[in-house]
């Protein structure tokens, strides 16, 4: 009879997926309402005149 451990499975060795943030509207683009111009995590962008911060600092 054959003796062989199974392999067991790696505790590292995975990533987690991209979050897509950064600037989504550049410089002379026009936008509409609603329109996402920057994803972040936390203020590093502040809103100017006319535009408001989402609940995700979008």
């Amino acid at each position: 009879m054959a003796h062989k451990k199974a392999g067991g499975s790696t505790a590292l060795g995975r990533d987690s997926e991209s979050k897509r943030l950064g600037i989504k509207i550049f410089g002379g683009e026009k936008v509409q309402t609603g329109n996402v111009i920057v994803r972040q995590r936390g203020t590093k962008y502040h809103p100017g005149k006319n535009v408001r911060v989402g609940s995700d600092d979008t």
